[in-house]
């Protein structure tokens, strides 16, 4: 027989959202961690109204049986940079039936959630950059998170798009050979870079293609490429700068924290990119910890929503051993 939980409440179940630029996750657990549906759909474009993301939602709830409880919605959302749009999207998410309680935060919170229970900084690099870290006592730092905007440079966007800038001035002279170039052409099948950027001026490439060259990037950068590496590493020296930042706003520097890095570019663990991380963390903080995660930032998600029912450890075990050993069916 199921024990009665521990914790009082009146919900009893969590819907976690993990919504990027990319895709969007969601999962219905209930109290006691047990996952019990899972959905994917596409991505929240920042150019979307609200309303597309609401009903991209409904769509996934549903498809998940949710609403039939009352229920806790947590959804970590990509674009949202400001307490007073994740405020925004919190009172829109409210009025659904299916969301009898909300948190809103931004999808780097997920990552961190995911890798440690209370304190430590997330970086993630993934279509585009952003970093958040939480204190001992509590408080968050973020970054704006603009892109060009707000003085933010990296993520799969940018880099897609240095590499296609290097490889076309190596090929009309002005920049220094690299293998880039034949790299890139192989990887879109066209015949010069010539060619690359009349159909980026043309929209015949489009901002995916763009962002799918940056496999490419560390790849030829993993092979030695002199030009690959150098612009790597400048991906990683600012993981490093935003990671410095949020540990001096949050004054640990010195004791020093857990670095969780998620994202695809860094998931994708480049040699190059990790040891220049490795290397200018330890510079300014030798005490603190790197950590690549693995973890599902959904997990995180759905910890959020849980946090708020005041689950205890036995429902976070729960919901992590769910993902790790593959239990929860994926599309």
């Amino acid at each position: 027989m199921p024990q009665p939980l521990l914790f009082p409440t009146e919900f009893s179940q969590v819907i976690g959202i993990d919504a990027g630029g990319t895709k969007t996750d969601v999962a219905l657990v209930d109290a006691r961690g047990s996952v019990l549906a899972t959905a994917r759909g596409a991505g929240m474009q920042e150019t979307e109204p609200k309303t597309v993301w609401l009903d991209r939602l409904a769509d996934l709830v549903g498809r998940i049986g949710g609403g039939q409880e009352r229920t806790v919605v947590s959804a970590c959302m990509a674009h949202l940079d400001l307490p007073e749009e994740e405020d925004e999207f919190a009172s829109l998410l409210r009025a659904k039936p299916w969301a009898d309680d909300v948190l809103v935060r931004n999808d780097t919170l997920a990552v961190l959630r995911a890798g440690v229970p209370d304190e430590g900084v997330a970086v993630v690099c993934g279509t585009g950059i952003n970093c958040a870290g939480v204190g001992p006592n509590g408080r968050q730092v973020r970054f704006l998170a603009f892109g060009d905007r707000s003085g933010d440079w990296g993520g799969g966007n940018d880099l897609g798009m240095a590499a296609l800038w290097y490889a076309m001035r190596a090929e009309d002279g002005r920049g220094e050979p690299t293998a880039l170039v034949q790299a890139l052409l192989d990887h879109l099948a066209l015949d010069s870079m010539r060619e690359v950027a009349v159909r980026l001026r043309d929209e015949r490439l489009t901002t995916v293609d763009v962002r799918h060259c940056t496999p490419v990037l560390l790849e030829i950068a993993e092979k030695g490429d002199p030009v690959a590496k150098a612009l790597v590493r400048r991906q990683g020296e600012e993981i490093c700068a935003m990671t410095r930042v949020a540990m001096d706003r949050l004054g640990v520097r010195e004791r020093g924290t857990t670095v969780l890095l998620g994202g695809s570019v860094l998931a994708a663990r480049n040699p190059v990119l990790l040891s220049t991380i490795e290397e200018g963390v330890a510079a300014f903080s030798p005490s603190s910890t790197i950590v690549v995660i693995d973890t599902d930032p959904l997990v995180g998600a759905v910890m959020l929503g849980l946090d708020r029912l005041g689950a205890g450890t036995e429902s976070e075990q729960a919901v992590r051993q769910a993902f790790a050993q593959s239990a929860v069916s994926r599309p």
